[in-house]
């Protein structure tokens, strides 16, 4: 696989887990409603806020690679 081909598959994948987890934790945060159910804190922060976080630093960091 290319690396272009691969970047940007990480990219919108990563696009894709943003939204996601971005309403989860809106949802969560916000509305005070856990969307799936069961929701869980770690260190008093929902989850779902780390998996949004994590997701957007790849989309950054896939988004420059892509540039070059």
């Amino acid at each position: 696989m290319r690396k272009q081909t691969a970047l940007r598959t990480v990219f919108w994948i990563a696009i894709a887990g943003a939204l996601f987890s971005g309403y989860l934790s809106y949802s969560e945060i916000f509305n005070k409603v856990c969307a799936l159910g069961s929701c869980t804190s770690v260190s008093g922060v929902p989850a779902c806020v780390y998996g949004f976080v994590m997701y957007l630093v790849l989309v950054v960091v896939s988004w420059l690679g892509l540039r070059d």
